[in-house]
Parts: structure tokens; sequence; C-alpha cells
């Protein structure tokens, strides 16, 4: 049978299709095969000896676009036996190509249902005494740039615990301080009062430390890697110092396209939202002043489920009111007595809400609603009020107004979504003291005189004014007994007491 031109031609064709095929998948699986097989089994619960020098690893970088090879070959390039490490949580697609040498690892970061558990674990894989953390796109001048740095760390010992290169670029790295607190699920930059020492970076660089140091974090390689890194470094007090030696960058802007660069942004913001997510972190405070939140909203279920006890769940986990929930709390503090002013309905702080006031000029830290008394006889002076009795009302501001449940009260809701809540407890005058006719099982909730209210007096409370019972002080030691204001105490010390110690 005779074969014709073009039916060679598209024979040929396929051949070579197929060839290229076969070869992208071969690479793939010696990429593959070399990050499983690099630690041997006899050595798989052992500690990894380790010698003088620094590993680089280049952690972050974009798989449809980045120069990770070109970085490996520079340093390799200054120093032929310089241990690299590329950590990815996936295996990279394009695939990389990275020189084939047995100082050059890819470290998948995703366990493999098929794997042993050390196989993804990067620590397995450094033998070095010291790491460098390598941004996508640096340019190698030098074989002293990491002498250098590992120079100055150990003319540092004992004063820091990492050194920064800065990376060449449009924007200069700044030197930022930084405090988180994980009881109030914060993260504050301010900027530091010295250019070279401080507790975070803003910007590209090169950072230095030791490996053991590095592995002993939570979570050493999570993304964005310079905020994990930093923001676990500062709850255990450690600095950077930022050095003369700097880096250049290769590439200027390191992604080639607009598409590219919108596709890197959008990335990021995904990997510090669930970063701030994993570490609880629900308001950042930025060094120019501006606030994100990364907590709940209007749109949102609250950060907690139901309280159990009197004990929200937060604070078994030695935390306090999420700040989103607190500003939601405050939000809808003034919202509500604004409608009651206007309406012409009698209220004062109750309960907690008072202590809070009295305290703190705000809601209690670990407090989870907002508590207010109202005159019964006032109540139809209020539309909503009013009109809840027939079913809850949405307002024109998303309010939810309702009748509660759990008694013979009233309750506003942040929104559909967001069941935080502001209580309103219905009173009536009877034989000089103040009375109502759900009582819940709480030590605050009693009986007391009605001089109290007469007058009611303004307290800051929550960014605002509100009315209080005169002489609180008194009132909220008849409900709560003496040195109840000096003295705070979580809401239940029997399930959870307060450590007054921090």
């Amino acid at each position: 049978m005779r074969i014709t031109f073009c039916q060679g031609v598209l024979a040929l064709a396929i051949l070579i299709n197929l060839l290229i095929l076969y070869y992208v998948s071969r690479l793939q699986q010696r990429m593959l095969h070399r990050h499983r097989d690099h630690v041997q089994p006899s050595s798989q619960l052992l500690p990894v000896p380790q010698r003088p020098g620094v590993t680089v690893i280049i952690r972050e970088f974009e798989d449809f676009e980045n120069y990770v090879p070109d970085v490996v070959q520079a340093f390799l390039k200054q120093k032929p036996e310089q241990p690299v490490m590329v950590a990815a949580d996936t295996l990279p697609y394009p695939p990389l190509v990275l020189p084939d040498a047995p100082n050059v690892q890819l470290v998948i970061l995703k366990p493999a249902p098929d794997q042993p558990a050390h196989v993804s674990r990067p620590d397995m894989y450094v033998k070095t005494e010291y790491v460098a953390l390598v941004p996508d796109g640096v340019k190698v001048d030098s074989t002293r740039q990491l002498d250098r740095m590992l120079e100055e760390f150990k003319a540092n010992q004992g004063r820091v615990q990492m050194v920064a290169a800065p990376v060449q670029s449009l924007a200069p790295l700044q030197c930022l301080n930084l405090k988180v607190s994980l009881r109030k699920w914060t993260a504050e930059y301010s900027v530091a009062p010295s250019t070279r020492l401080c507790t975070a970076l803003k910007g590209d660089a090169v950072i230095l430390l030791r490996t053991k140091d590095l592995f002993n974090l939570s979570t050493p390689l999570a993304k964005p890697l310079l905020t994990s890194l930093f923001i676990q470094t500062s709850l255990r007090g450690w600095t950077v110092r930022i050095l003369d030696v700097s880096f250049s960058s290769a590439h200027q802007p390191l992604l080639s396209s607009s598409h590219n660069q919108w596709k890197a942004e959008n990335r990021a913001k995904a990997s510090r939202l669930q970063l701030f997510r994993d570490f609880g972190i629900k308001r950042v405070l930025l060094e120019d002043g501006k606030q994100q939140w990364f907590g709940c909203s209007k749109e949102t279920p609250r950060c907690f489920g139901t309280v159990h006890d009197d004990t929200p769940e937060y604070l078994y986990q030695n935390r306090w009111t999420p700040p989103c929930c607190l500003q939601a709390l405050r939000e809808t503090a003034k919202y509500v007595i604004n409608i009651l002013e206007t309406s012409g309905v009698r209220y004062w702080l109750e309960g907690g809400t008072l202590l809070g006031a009295a305290r703190h000029q705000d809601i209690i830290p670990w407090d989870y609603d907002v508590d207010l008394g109202i005159y019964l006889e006032d109540i139809p002076n209020c539309d909503l009020l009013r009109n809840v009795e027939s079913g809850s009302i949405v307002d024109e501001k998303g309010f939810v107004w309702e009748k509660a449940i759990e008694g013979d009260f009233y309750r506003v809701q942040y929104s559909e979504h967001n069941h935080l809540h502001v209580d309103l407890w219905p009173f009536y005058p009877k034989n000089g003291l103040m009375t109502k006719d759900t009582w819940m099982d709480h030590r605050q909730d009693v009986e007391f005189p009605e001089h109290f209210l007469k007058p009611l007096l303004p307290l800051p409370f929550a960014g605002f004014t509100a009315l209080a019972p005169n002489n609180f002080r008194s009132f909220l030691e008849l409900k709560f007994g003496a040195g109840v204001i000096e003295n705070p105490e979580y809401p239940n010390p029997a399930q959870k007491k307060l450590d007054k110690g921090k």
C-alpha cells in the first residue's frame, strides 16, 4: 500500500507530539521521584544532622510565570555545591526545569496518600545549620553575599534571630514593628524607630536564620511567607536586622503581563486571607493607620456558635471576643439606643454591659451581647417594639427586631445572617422596686430599687454616651457583689477562670 506525502507528514507530526508528551511526562516523573527518594527509609524518624553552611529555600513563586530555574542556576554558578530547596504546595505545572544535581531538591509540601509523612516534611531535606529564604527573581552577583550574611548573623548572635538583605526593587525595604495579640485576634504594624532593627519587614528581602529556629515554628513555610514568618517570630520576641548586603532583581517587574499580575495579586489576597483565618487574626492595623478586617460582617454568621453555660467557645481557646464581633455589638448598641431615645423609651445600661461601661467605658472584652433595661410602659412609644408582637421585623438598616423565644423580652440582631445582638429587658415598678416577668438564672438578675433610675445619668460607653443608673457602683455591687468593678472575672468561673496574670 502506497503512503502519500500528506499521510507521511501527518504520521510524523503525530510521532513528534507523542515524543513531546513522553518527555514531559518523564520530566515530571523524574522530579517527583527525586522529591520522594531524597530521604532514605532508614532515616525517616531520625533528625537530619546539620553541617556548617546555608541552604537556599525558594518558596514563593507563581506556577504560571516564574524565574526559579534561573535563580537556582545563579546560585550554582557562584557555588556549584550550594544546597538549594524549592518548596511548593503541589507539583508545579508547567514543570520546573531544575538542574539534575543531588544538592537541588524539589519538595512537595502537600502530603500524598501513598507516601510516608516524612516525604512532605521540608526539614528532612535541609542538612545545613542555616537557611536563606530567597524570593523569586533574585540575581546573585557574588559568592560573598550569603557568606557576608552569615558573618553578620554570627556577629549579632544573641541579639537578633534573623538578618535580612534587601532585594533592590521599586519599593525600598521598610523596617516595621509588629505586635500580635492572639487573645485579641489582632496584628498591629507600626513604623519602627530604627531603620535597621525591627520585628517585621515590608518589601522583598533574603532572610537568613538558623534551620532549627525556622522549623521549630508551627507553620514554617506558610504563605505569604514573610507575613507568616513575622507573625510567628514576633510572638516569640524575635528581631531581624537589615544588613548593608543587598541583592539585585533580575526582572522588574517580576511578571510580564498585567493579566499575570492580576492573577498573582488575587492569589496573594487569597493566601493572606487563609493565613489570617488559620492564625485566628481578624483585625490588622497597618503602619499607615488603616485597618483590615478578616472576621464576621452583616453578610456572614458571627464568629462563634451557641454559648453554653455563659462561656463562649473562644474563652476555652484563651481568647477574648473577636474584634469584629465587638465592633458589631457597638454598632448595634448605638443604633438601638438612638431608636429608643428618639422614640421616647426610657432605657439604661444593664448587667454586664453596665459593668463594662464602669470598668472599660466599653463592652467587656470577653462579653458576647449587650443588655439594656427599658420601662415596660414605654414600649408602645416605639413602633418597632410594638409591632414585633406579630413577628420579627427587618428594619431599613438590616437590623432584626424580634420577641425573644426564651422569655418576655426583646432582641435586636445585627442582621439576618449575623446574630450578635442587644437584649432589651422590660422592667416595671412595684412597691418601690423594679421587677420584670422573665428571670434568667444569672446572679445579677435581681430586683432593685427604682431610685437608681431617678435620675438616669450619662456614662461613656463604646465610643458614645449612654444612660446608666445613678450611683452605678452601688447598683453593680447590689447585683454582682462588692468590688466587682475592680475584680474582673469570666461570667461562669466554675467553667473557666480568668487568668489575671496575663
